[in-house]
């Protein structure tokens, strides 16, 4: 599966730290940084509303979807 987040491109455009995000979602530094990799599993909806709250997006500006195949770190 090839699910991506754009967090690095909606940050850059809003031209906003993870630090600030971090803060302004009331999550951890730690964890953006995971979802940011890729490394996050799942995401809770009440935080995709608050990133999307904070980044004045669309969750699919957010989350998108590239062909490929599926990795290691994608099965259950």
């Amino acid at each position: 599966m090839a699910i991506r987040i754009q967090l690095d491109r909606l940050l850059h455009a809003r031209r906003m730290s993870l630090a600030e995000l971090a803060d302004r979602v009331g999550v951890t530094e730690a964890n953006l940084t995971i979802l940011k990799t890729g490394g996050a599993r799942a995401v809770r909806f009440s935080t995709l509303d608050a990133l999307c709250r904070e980044l004045d997006c669309q969750p699919g500006d957010l989350v998108v979807w590239e062909p490929g195949p599926l990795t290691f770190s994608d099965e259950i």
